[in-house]
């Protein structure tokens, strides 16, 4: 037997294991997971398409009670952030707290300045501060505490 083809039966990807991890992938709404053991490392990855239809239980598109305040219309509900939002530099999980228990960093109203802590994402058990690009009003925060970003995931949006 040959070194070389015994070496590469030992690196042979495990399809049962490719299968689970791609399972992971698709309940935990993932981008990419990747497993290791010693130096041997396995990767999976999906690509996640901008033009697809969002979740339809995401959110209702009328906030309760906007057609019984006089609005005879629903208002027009974007599926793209708009292009000016503060987005994720990483993969992580979003806290708008700095600890459990304590106040956000920011609430929606809240006047910000150029460099101010908006909040954080723990990324490989660091903690990585997200500051404001610019000064200006939060309009509008995307994430809920806790919940997992991927890279350029809209975070919130001053103007």
């Amino acid at each position: 037997m040959k070194v070389g083809s015994r070496r590469s039966s030992q690196l042979a990807p495990d399809p049962d294991l490719i299968r689970k991890l791609a399972g992971l992938l698709n309940e935990t709404g993932l981008s990419e997971i990747e497993y290791s053991i010693g130096e041997h490392r396995i990767r999976v990855a999906r690509e996640i398409v901008a033009s697809a239809p969002a979740a339809p239980a995401a959110a209702p598109a009328v906030p309760n009670g906007a057609l019984a305040n006089g609005a005879d219309h629903a208002p027009a509900v974007s599926s793209a952030p708009p292009a000016d939002a503060v987005t994720s530099p990483i993969v992580g999980v979003a806290y708008l707290a700095p600890q459990p228990g304590d106040p956000p960093f920011v609430r929606v109203g809240d006047q910000v300045s150029e460099g101010q802590t908006l909040l954080i994402i723990e990324a490989m058990k660091v903690m990585n501060q997200i500051r404001a690009p610019r000064g200006g009003r939060v309009t509008r925060i995307f994430v809920e505490d806790a919940d997992p970003v991927e890279y350029g995931a809209p975070l919130m949006l001053i103007e």
